[in-house]
């Protein structure tokens, strides 16, 4: 007879223990081990190998026609989607509360219910009158849209399977959804893990994109199992500030298309709305050239995207203790920048506060984007702009070598596109573009002197 054994699921990264402890032994992680559903413990003597049904094996080149992508309407979500929904997909999209991921998916639904496809959401954290009133402030209360507050997994289920299969099914959010046959309060491991095996196996067999949408914790990571992400095809993030009208939809994981492919909108009163060229919302404003400011074309993708950066250099009085602050850009790698451009350069930052500003709220993580931060940071130093339209991009290594960049000719011939003129970056022949001057800085000293010079 089986054995009910008591099991601990951490609640941060989906571990299980048999005995309950302070500390989570794989995430390291305190007080985050909760007690599951009792787990069965069968013998080894079981044999698996009869009894099932016989599962049908295909070859990979089997003639048939492939699933047709089924657009959103929303150019900039197909984009990040890799070109639009997949049958029998699954789609976790994650962001912070208050983000526009609601706002985002109604408006989506609402496009392809018009095209005269069968759309279904299902809000677990507002009542559909609710969600009425949004879709009225948005303009979408024609949409033919199915609409449901439930959080019962059984229960959604049974209504989808009186009815036509949708082409499009949101669940809003997983973390609310809540099963009979699994122990626990929603948003649990066990529960969030069960509710969404039930919906992405109804979606795999039906041939529904199915759309869930995740809680953040306060690192910005996705609540739940880690596994959670695992099971679904597609993991995106809907990133942004507050305070920044802009909003990107990032492709993090996508089995149909390429990762860290992006779509950028902006809130706007009556919802979301779709920004063709990112560059220019990253760019406005830069009417005359400024000290400490240089224009680094960024890759999200396959999308070349123009971003500023802004650097402040401040003098302290002696024995002030020198601040260094960083928006968008990684803290670490700053510090890294400046003890290369003192060792190598013989430039002195030891003694000056360093202010560091990707402009519009962007965050920058790509390497290549070293070269533009040093440009911005000697500007800011020596109080002398940049050359004018003129972008830079390259890696720099503790050496003090600007080293070669990936997609350089993509990023330049978009800069072209732009209306920048020159370009500056690592002196390899596959980076350079015919549109623009290019000059090649082997090391950083070089921009040094081409920045004091000038």
């Amino acid at each position: 007879m089986a054995k009910p054994k008591k099991r601990y699921v951490c609640q941060a990264c989906g571990s299980v223990s048999h005995r309950w402890q302070g500390q989570c032994a794989d995430c390291a992680e305190w007080n985050t081990l909760v007690e599951d559903a009792p787990a069965t413990v069968f013998s080894l003597k079981h044999d698996l190998s009869s009894g099932g049904r016989a599962v049908e094996f295909v070859d990979l080149d089997k003639p048939g026609e492939m699933p047709v992508r089924q657009k959103t309407g929303l150019a900039e979500f197909d984009r990040a989607l890799g070109g639009g929904l997949v049958p029998g997909s699954a789609i976790l999209m994650g962001g912070d509360p208050g983000i526009g991921k609601s706002t985002l998916l109604l408006q989506a639904a609402a496009k392809v219910a018009r095209e005269g496809h069968g759309v279904v959401y299902v809000s677990g954290e507002e009542a559909a009158g609710q969600v009425r009133m949004r879709a009225a402030r948005l303009g979408l209360s024609d949409a033919p849209v199915k609409l449901a507050a439930a959080t019962g997994v059984r229960d959604i289920l049974t209504s989808l399977g009186q009815m036509e299969a949708p082409k499009l099914l949101v669940i809003d959010s997983i973390q609310t959804m809540h099963s009979d046959t699994i122990e626990g309060a929603p948003g649990t491991v066990s529960q969030v893990r069960g509710c969404a095996f039930e919906l992405i196996r109804y979606a795999k067999e039906n041939g529904v994109a199915l759309v869930l949408v995740g809680h953040v914790t306060k690192d910005g990571n996705i609540a739940g199992p880690r596994v959670l992400e695992h099971m679904v095809d597609v993991v995106m993030s809907f990133e942004g500030e507050r305070s920044h009208q802009y909003r990107i939809l990032r492709a993090l994981k996508n089995r149909f298309g390429a990762v860290d492919e992006i779509g950028v909108f902006a809130m706007a009163g009556e919802g979301l709305e779709e920004v063709e060229n990112p560059s220019m919302l990253f760019l406005s404003g830069r009417e005359q050239p400024m000290a400490g400011s240089a224009v680094f074309p960024a890759m999200e993708g396959t999308r070349p995207v123009l971003v500023e950066i802004q650097a402040l250099i401040v003098r302290l009085q002696s024995g002030a203790t020198p601040r260094r602050a960083v928006v968008g850009w990684d803290n670490g790698r700053l510090a890294m920048l400046l003890a290369v451009l003192e060792s190598r350069c013989g430039l002195s930052f030891s003694s000056a506060e360093v202010y560091l500003n990707v402009a519009g709220g962007y965050r920058l993580s790509d390497p290549a984007a070293d070269l533009a931060v040093a440009a911005a940071l000697v500007s800011a130093l020596a109080d002398k702009p940049l050359p004018d339209r003129s972008v830079w991009l390259g890696e720099v290594s503790l050496s003090g070598e600007v080293r070669p960049v990936a997609h350089g000719n993509t990023r330049l011939k978009e800069s072209a596109k732009l209306g920048f003129e020159r370009g500056f970056g690592p002196s390899d022949a596959k980076t350079g573009s015919a549109e623009l001057k290019y000059a090649g800085l082997g090391q950083l000293s070089n921009l040094v002197d081409r920045v004091m010079s000038s």
